[in-house]
């Protein structure tokens, strides 16, 4: 459960395999400055997060926004307590109590997910960093009473719930999150990076999740008196955004909350930037598969003005395509497959890091040096007008985007909370707007100088208020109802065809002046022309260029509007995907027409994307999961097979090697073409206004004369008997583990039982595996079974990543739990009623973007689904009976026969696997062929 950083920055932390948490610092979208150059930039639209704030007698701070659009609310609930209050001896508990308080209150003692699961709830999860925790929810309207209830349950009725059997288990699961960040590779970068950055007792000098040591050491005593002591109303704030007004949500604060004591007064570090000016140099090894160079400088905390001013020039140095690292070492040289920078902004200090993956063969000293001399360049002179305007214009953008969501991650609850706790005012966001746009290059240049020319690593006392609480408070015998269904209001589906054969699907919404759209095409992965690789490279490719625009002036045009575009393939189709504010269309259409029909396809291109997937074909051959996405597809499929290429479709080293210019130019004219086509758009547009656009910007699109392709999808017949695969990981602490089977097709009449037996089983957080492996053995962080969507037949995967001593168990405890629900155990009434309400009840919070309506109507396109798929999904779900999930599981599911794939230390593991008789042990080396024994 970690919470994400600035939105720019939570790809870049992600993918360096973080269990780094921080807190969103978003930016407004008011107007950019009255001198910008393009009328785009003038005509950006202003989004403003209204809200107002007061202050219950016990100190909770309250804060509310109004937003109709939806009837959902997002309850938002941050507490001012992170892992810099702790101290050596109780480093994790921040973390540890987060995962104490989803089990049960003194009044609601179950698993704190089940009534929200039952009311619909989306976008649910706690989260702690190191300045604050926060737990959070998007719940239908008429389930708000449920959620207030819940949250100030485990608030204020909390400490009795506490048992030394709870602490246990989630301990447990907290070492296997543990576990499970530092198996990753890069894993253990951050805890090294936190304890060398920082002198030693700084509260950022250790990791947020803590250490073993001081996990194992919590006892029932400190853990109760950490509750008492930071998680008291005054020491809180509760944001609730969405379908609510001022009025109601005082009166629901007061009834739930207004009984709860305050909580004791607090000391508070105010700052510690702990800046160096030496420069400090360390090495580590790690099991990856690339060399990696990070520099970190200290830098100001959260909310200055110097802050603000060095995120931009992180996005200047290396935040994009046209960013000068990346134009430098990736694109001209060709010497890293990555570079990033970014700013970590925190309450105590900041830090500013630079991230750069080298190619095999670069030294890190090399890569370290165009570095220091592109960075000695901008401390000199700064960016330039053109580059600042770039990015304030894309900041801007992405602020537009971000405030389509009430809850949620960096959504506007999220961001009001976090100006709240970090500074006091819920409208910071406004100010950090303001030190961007009134930015100079200037001003850039001497914070970056100021912060950044020395000490690199080679890695406020107020009287307490007298607060009050009522005598009485929220009935608190039992839960209140969640009774009352929100109704959810889809916009029609309307429907074209362009004068050169395209289709068009158009779902307007127009609360957000935004337009997102998929052209999809008849392709994907299982039209790569037999050659694995081919459908991932060819769509890489698409946005590298066009014959009038190289890959960094197409980059640039799509970034000076404020446009994304991209692309991707799954098993059937291949798609270019394209986010156009609403006053930019014209130009966005126009780029997109350019990228569709006039690909460059430049060898060079080729040559520096081809060099990064086989440079990321060699990563996941290092991943435990990257593995067996490469390997189960010949397992499940065998040879020959339309299904049988690698998932991520990176292909092989040999075939990406082998592929050439006109491989890519056959893919793109077979699959490309108008009459092969859909193109799904949703948001504030009309047919009307949509379809001149359409035809002047495609109207040199034609089909072609060749015949119309096709594709034969076999059908796989069932294995005859279980069959367990084996990868050695040698070192590894963990086992990942997947038992798996092919099932019927996403449009097969049985579809629908199947997804809601799913449910019980793996599919959801209270469901038997994840109850069964996480929350009663602890022996994993999660256990799930999902499928993944095809025309043809379909993998299903129930999968968990154990610790390693118990891999031989957790396998048999999954088997074990699959027997029983085709067998003695089906599915219960209890369990069928929550899957349904749950899907049902959270479909409010499941339409609330225009992302998530686009990308159920393209499924509707992709598998010939009728609209009643999507329009009458509630009644399809209700009418789901008992005996028909429970057939669907006896006939779809069959454990005796399941394939097995488990990767991890074989000296450890193997002997133990094989003395389960589950089936026939076949060791694979990470290619997916058989090792001999």
């Amino acid at each position: 459960m970690m919470h994400k950083p600035k939105l720019k920055q939570t790809l870049l932390i992600l993918a360096l395999g973080s269990t780094l948490l921080a807190g969103c610092n978003s930016l407004s979208s008011s107007l950019l400055s009255t001198d910008a150059s393009t009328d785009a930039i003038q005509q950006l639209p202003k989004t403003a997060i209204d809200y107002e704030k007061f202050t219950l007698d016990n100190g909770l701070t309250v804060i509310v926004h109004e937003d109709r659009k939806a009837p959902v609310v997002a309850v938002n609930l941050w507490y001012k307590v992170g892992s810099k209050d702790e101290s050596v001896g109780k480093r994790g508990f921040a973390h540890l109590f987060e995962h104490l308080m989803f089990q049960g209150s003194e009044n609601y003692d179950d698993e704190f997910f089940r009534p929200f699961e039952e009311a619909g709830a989306t976008g649910q999860n706690g989260t702690t960093n190191t300045d604050r925790t926060n737990y959070f929810e998007t719940v239908p309207t008429p389930a708000l009473d449920m959620a207030l209830w819940m949250e100030s349950d485990r608030m204020g009725h909390f400490l009795g719930a506490i048992t030394q059997e709870k602490l246990d288990q989630q301990r447990g699961v907290v070492k296997n999150e543990k576990r499970q960040g530092e198996n990753q590779p890069y894993g253990k970068v951050w805890n090294r990076l936190a304890e060398q950055t920082f002198p030693e007792g700084h509260p950022y000098s250790w990791p947020t999740i803590g250490y073993m040591e001081d996990l194992d050491a919590a006892d029932l005593d400190l853990v109760k008196n950490w509750f008492k002591t930071y998680y008291g109303p005054s020491n809180a704030v509760l944001v609730m955004a969405g379908d609510i007004d001022v009025a109601t949500a005082r009166e629901k604060a007061n009834l739930y909350f207004g009984d709860i004591p305050a909580g004791p007064p607090l000391a508070k570090m105010d700052s510690w930037i702990a800046k160096r000016t030496e420069e400090k140099r360390d090495s580590m090894q790690d099991r990856v598969p690339q060399a990696r160079l990070m520099k970190v400088w200290n830098t100001a905390p959260a909310g200055s003005t110097d802050s603000e001013y060095l995120s931009l020039a992180s996005d200047v140095l290396a935040g994009g395509k046209n960013s000068r690292l990346y134009k430098r070492l990736v694109h001209d040289e060709q010497l890293a497959t990555s570079v990033n920078a970014f700013v970590y902004d925190r309450m105590l200090a900041g830090q500013f890091m630079i991230v750069a993956d080298a190619k095999d063969g670069v030294s890190l000293s090399h890569i370290e040096a165009i570095i220091d001399e592109e960075l000695e360049k901008f401390l000199k002179k700064g960016p330039t007008e053109k580059e600042l305007q770039r990015i304030k214009f894309s900041q801007a953008a992405a602020f537009v985007r971000g405030t389509e969501r009430v809850g949620g991650f960096g959504g506007k609850s999220d961001i009001l909370a976090h100006g709240e706790v970090y500074f006091g005012d819920p409208g910071h966001y406004l100010k950090s707007f303001d030190a961007m746009q009134s930015a100079t290059p200037a001003m850039i240049r001497k914070a970056a100088d100021k912060w950044l020319s020395s000490g690199a690593y080679v890695l406020d006392i107020t009287p307490f208020p007298n607060y009050e609480h009522v005598a009485e408070g929220a009935d608190r015998t039992k839960l209140p109802s969640t009774d009352g269904k929100a109704s959810v209001s889809l916009p029609a589906l309307e429907r074209a065809t362009l004068s050169n054969g395209l289709k068009v699907v158009l779902a307007p919404r127009h609360q957000t002046p935004v337009v997102s759209m998929e052209l999809q095409f008849d392709g994907g992965l299982s039209g790569r022309l037999g050659k694995p690789g081919l459908p991932g490279l060819t769509m890489a490719m698409m946005d590298e260029g066009t014959a009038s625009k190289t890959s960094l002036e197409l980059a640039e045009e799509l970034e000076t509007i404020g446009t994304s575009l991209s692309t991707g393939n799954d098993f059937d189709t291949s798609s270019i995907y394209l986010d156009s504010l609403k006053v930019t269309l014209d130009q966005s259409l126009a780029i997109m027409a350019d990228v569709l029909t006039q690909p460059a396809f430049r060898e060079t291109d080729l040559e520096r994307l081809r060099s990064n997937m086989l440079d990321g074909i060699r990563q996941e051959k290092a991943s435990p999961r990257s593995i067996a996405g490469r390997i189960l597809p010949e397992l499940l499929y065998g040879p020959g097979h339309a299904y049988n290429t690698p998932w991520s479709g990176s292909g092989t080293l040999s075939t990406v090697s082998s592929l050439s210019r006109d491989d890519l130019v056959e893919y793109w004219k077979t699959w490309m073409r108008p009459d092969n086509g859909t193109l799904i758009v949703t948001g504030d547009t009309s047919m009307e206004e949509l379809l001149p656009k359409l035809e002047q910007a495609l109207s040199h699109w034609q089909v072609p004369s060749t015949p119309m392709p096709s594709k034969s999808i076999s059908k796989m017949p069932e294995p005859g008997k279980a069959t367990v695969y084996l990868v050695d990981y040698p070192g590894a602490s963990q086992s990942t583990i997947i038992a798996s089977q092919l099932v019927m097709p996403i449009n097969d009449d049985n579809a629908l039982a199947f997804s809601l037996m799913n449910d019980v089983i793996g599919g959801q957080f209270t469901s038997r595996l994840n109850m069964n492996l996480r929350e009663d053995k602890h022996w994993a962080y999660g256990s799930y079974s999902y499928t993944r969507n095809a025309r043809g037949q379909r993998p299903y995967m129930a999968t968990a990543s154990v610790q390693i001593d118990k891999t031989d168990e957790a396998m048999a405890e999954m088997l074990k739990e699959f027997k029983a629900y085709v067998g003695k155990k089906p599915a219960t009434n209890e369990e069928l009623a929550l899957v349904k309400t749950n899907r049902i009840n959270k479909l409010p919070g499941t339409y609330e973007t225009n992302g998530a309506l686009l990308g159920s109507v393209s499924t509707l396109v992709e598998y010939d689904l009728p609209d009643s798929h999507m329009y009458d999904y509630a009644n399809r779900v209700e009418s789901t009976g008992k005996e028909a999930i429970r057939k669907t599981a006896k006939t779809a599911l069959h454990p005796d026969r399941f394939t097995w794939l488990v990767i991890g230390d074989l000296n450890k593991i193997k002997a133990d696997i094989e003395k389960l008789n589950i089936g026939q042990v076949v060791v694979l080396d990470r290619e997916g062929n058989p090792v001999a024994q």
